[in-house]
Formats: C-alpha cells, sequence, structure tokens
C-alpha cells in the first residue's frame, strides 16, 4: 500500500534544521519528493543526508535568502523547474530575537520581520498559482507568542501575530480556491533555537541558561520541552485528506503550555 504522501512535492522554507527539518523529514519518510529551502548551504546538505540516511528519498535542496524578494522567488524557480508543481507548503523559515525591549535595535525588529513574515507572505504568493492548480495545502509554524506576548519576546511575539492573522485571511481565500491553510503554534521546542533564545532570556535577566530553562518549564507546568516530531505529526495531518474540513485553524503543540481557551 502506498504511503499518504508519495510523490506529493512538498517545500519547506527552514528545512535545514529544528522544527522544519523535523517535518521535512517525516514527509520523506511517508514518500513525499521534498524540496528543502534555506540560507546556508551547509546546513541543507546535512540535513538532506541525515533524511536519505534515515531511508527516506534524498530531498532536493535550494540555498537561498528568504529575508528577500529576489531569495524567494529563487525558490520557487527552482521548484518549478525541477517539479513542475507544489501540493504542499511549510513555511518554517524564521527566528526572532529575545532580549529587553530597548536593547533590541532597528535591525533587529527589520531582520524579525523580513524573514519569518515577509518570507512567508512571499512565497505563498508565489507558490500559489500551483496550489490553487493541485488543490493543495499551505502549513504556516507560528509560534505560540502570537497568544501569549511577553515584554521579553516582543518581537517574536508581534511577528507571530501578524503571521496568525495572515494565515486566517489566507484560509478565506484558499476556501474559494481550493487550498487547506492552517497554521501551528509549537510551544518551547528542543531545537538550536530555543537554546539560542534561552541564552538570549539569560542574558537579558543577568542568569543562567539552565534557570532560564527551569523557571520556563516549571512556570508553564510541562512534564518536557516539545520535540519537532510532535509538530511534524500534526502538520501530516493537517496535509492529508483527512483534514480537508479544517481551514484556517491555528492549533498549539505546546503541552498545554497557553493559557486560556485559544
Amino acid at each position: 500500500m502506498a504511503a499518504e504522501f508519495t510523490d506529493k512535492v512538498v517545500v519547506v522554507s527552514g528545512g535545514s534544521r529544528g522544527i522544519g527539518r523535523g517535518i521535512a523529514a517525516a514527509f520523506a519518510a511517508d514518500g513525499a519528493r521534498v524540496v528543502l529551502a534555506a540560507s546556508t548551504r551547509a546546513n541543507l546538505d546535512a540535513a538532506a543526508e541525515a533524511i536519505a540516511a534515515a531511508g527516506a528519498s534524498r530531498p532536493d535542496t535550494c540555498a537561498a535568502d528568504l529575508r528577500t524578494a529576489d531569495g524567494c522567488a529563487d525558490v520557487q524557480r527552482f521548484v518549478a523547474e525541477r517539479h513542475g508543481r507544489c501540493d504542499i507548503l511549510v513555511n518554517s523559515a524564521g527566528a526572532t530575537r529575545a532580549g529587553a525591549f530597548t536593547a533590541l535595535d532597528e535591525e533587529a525588529w527589520q531582520d524579525g520581520f523580513a524573514l519569518k513574515f515577509f518570507g512567508c507572505v512571499r512565497l505563498c504568493r508565489l507558490f500559489w498559482p500551483m496550489l490553487v492548480e493541485t488543490q493543495g495545502h499551505v502549513v504556516n509554524i507560528v509560534g505560540g507568542a502570537a497568544r501569549t506576548p511577553e515584554p521579553e519576546f516582543l518581537i517574536g511575539g508581534a511577528v507571530n501575530a501578524a503571521m496568525s492573522n495572515f494565515t486566517k485571511g489566507l484560509s478565506m481565500l484558499g476556501k474559494r480556491e481550493g487550498v487547506n491553510v492552517n497554521a501551528i503554534l509549537p510551544g518551547m521546542t528542543e531545537t538550536e533555537r530555543v537554546e539560542q533564545l534561552f541564552r538570549q532570556r539569560a542574558e537579558a535577566a543577568g542568569t543562567s541558561v539552565d534557570d532560564i530553562r527551569r523557571t520556563l518549564v516549571a512556570k508553564d507546568g510541562l512534564a518536557r520541552l516539545g520535540r519537532p516530531e510532535d509538530v511534524a505529526a500534526l502538520a501530516l495531518f493537517l496535509c492529508s485528506e483527512r483534514a480537508r474540513h479544517i481551514r484556517g485553524t491555528a492549533i498549539a503543540v505546546d503541552g498545554g503550555a497557553t493559557p486560556g481557551l485559544y
């Protein structure tokens, strides 16, 4: 019996590390033709080799600066020339700085929006005609800070809130044109990025990384931090035919850390 995503073309921005890599690996293991897009060639090659070593087909890789319009266009052109179609787009690229508000300069704010928000918008726009043709899926990886703003993570909160709003609005267009659009809101997940955030928060608070880790885990009452495969499992479900009636949702994968109903 064929795997559910056999020969589906899946484009994963930010697919060289962290959550994006975990999602890419899960799709590849289920038979998809995966394209990894990120800025660093060495990280892309390492991710592709690791996925292939686990027994899946080696993903294609496209090194591009997703902070720029030209870089996003390069990814779309690469996929069009290599595969001629796109069934699934996962926007997982992006990292924003944590730290004290007055210590975050103009460059930090501009960079935060350039990659995660504008990179997502551009890729969605560029791939939209292909996604309409295949009646495909978009999954945007939106940080939990979209719902839980904090003074030490203002850039991340603002960027993720913008992505969440964009995802909901785009899902309404998708409803008319046959493209499923949803968002996943991961909580703290065991990635290099989260370790970097812990270091930034520790520096801002004048304490140790271990203290920050213990404090955040205890504050949310978590049994553990999340893992990329937790997010990947939901991404695959949202892109399956079983989830066709799920549109415009934003689902938290955070171990119950987010307070409130939404």
